[in-house]
């Protein structure tokens, strides 16, 4: 029986220069539910809106071929007028390709705040969960034994997924300002996914993934807001790296924003509001993010282009 370890194709996105099996973002504040079971949207934090539609497409290494590339759409819902446990619900549905792996995932989610008055503050406790369904494509890799069998057959298989997270969000200071904090393990379930045939054995490893993220948002009497945070990412068997960012939203509803990371990565971002701004019942942002290593890989892997789409509204 041939058993071919697929650890390295799979998801190369992350692996190659973290060890990262999971999908990675540029505006991972706007994405912050998928990485975070428990985490509130930034369109609560910042403008009170508490149901929230999106879609993302992100782009890494253009110009490499196979590069990875990723699709999301998502949807939240915050219930802040009560007291006690409150809910929040959502789900998101995920596709990402890098040559011949790639998967697709279809998510809920759902969590309690605790909290006397959600919109002032709270601890969440959330859970997500889902089917998600891996793919490889064996005729696209190159083996070293070209009569190899298994290089004839293409092969995909649905397996559950977990994820958990603790999430705290405050109001502090004068002007009603916000600090964040939360932690998440996004996949709890460690796989070892064996795809077996006539042809041949297939096994893949997905290791657990841990998450950090802290925030703050500073609000300014011009209705502009500054907003400092970092994703903390640790993998089995890869460094810990750490992203960091600084956005800043200006009065005419535009923001600019940019980081780095401890990879050796470089990002930068920019956006507009569109909708009623006056009272930001109904907002419609795009947003655009930008990124490129310096690492020994950088000029040979190209650049990462993501586009961000939300709908929020407050009811």
């Amino acid at each position: 029986m041939t058993r071919f370890c697929l650890l390295p194709f799979l998801l190369l996105a992350g692996f190659c220069l973290q060890a990262q099996q999971l999908s990675l973002f540029t505006q991972y504040r706007e994405n912050i539910g998928l990485l975070n079971p428990a985490a509130v949207e930034s369109d609560f934090l910042a403008f009170g809106q508490n149901i929230t539609f999106g879609a993302n497409y992100r782009a890494q290494w253009a110009g490499l071929e196979n590069a990875p590339s990723t699709q999301t759409v998502r949807g939240s819902y915050l219930y802040a007028d009560g007291s006690g446990v409150s809910l929040m619900a959502g789900g998101h549905l995920m596709n990402d390709q890098t040559g011949p792996t790639g998967f697709t995932g279809l998510y809920g989610r759902i969590a309690g705040i605790v909290s006397a008055n959600p919109e002032e503050g709270g601890l969440v406790v959330g859970l997500s969960a889902g089917a998600v369904n891996f793919r490889i494509r064996t005729s696209e890799i190159r083996f070293r034994d070209q009569d190899d069998p298994v290089a004839t057959s293409d092969e995909s298989q649905f397996f559950p997924d977990v994820g958990v997270g603790i999430f705290y969000y405050q109001m502090v200071g004068r002007n009603d300002d916000f600090f964040y904090a939360g932690v998440s393990v996004p996949q709890v379930i460690g796989l070892d996914l064996t795809i077996q045939n006539e042809q041949g054995e297939y096994v893949t490893q997905r290791v657990q993934h841990f998450y950090g993220m802290l925030g703050f948002y500073k609000f300014f009497d011009n209705n502009s807001f500054l907003e400092p945070s970092v994703w903390v990412k640790y993998a089995q068997g890869a460094p810990v790296n750490a992203d960091f960012n600084l956005r800043y939203y200006l009065p005419v509803n535009f923001w600019v924003g940019a980081g780095g990371s401890t990879a050796g990565t470089v990002h930068l971002e920019t956006g507009i509001l569109l909708g009623d701004t006056a009272g930001f019942d109904r907002t419609f942002k795009v947003g655009y993010g930008f990124g490129y290593s310096f690492s020994s890989i950088g000029p040979t892997a190209g650049t990462t282009h993501e586009i961000n789409l939300a709908y929020s509204l407050f009811r």
